[in-house]
């Protein structure tokens, strides 16, 4: 592939990493806010949301490490998503103990 096909496909693929994964972001407040309005928690796994926010947490700081200390697009996204599912996290925790 020519180089410039190459940039605009590397462009395409980081904005649509970024579209997607801003949208998952939203996708979390449905969850959110069903155990939220429930007060109940049970249904959720609580194993599961820990291990989606270790995930998403260790990716944005490995990424901001391979990035020279700094947190690019990708990191941002990963912290973000790591947000999400701790606020789950809490809200889980809230609501059964």
């Amino acid at each position: 592939a020519t180089p410039a096909l190459r940039h605009g496909y590397l462009t395409a693929l980081g904005w649509a990493f970024t579209l997607f994964n801003s949208v998952r972001m939203a996708a979390y407040l449905p969850t959110v806010w069903a155990i939220h309005t429930s007060r109940d928690s049970s249904q959720h796994s609580l194993w599961t949301w820990c291990t989606w926010f270790g995930a998403n947490l260790t990716m944005a700081l490995w990424l901001r490490e391979r990035n020279g200390g700094r947190f690019d697009r990708a990191a941002a996204v990963n912290l973000g998503n790591a947000t999400m599912c701790g606020v789950t996290v809490l809200l889980i925790v809230w609501f059964r103990f």
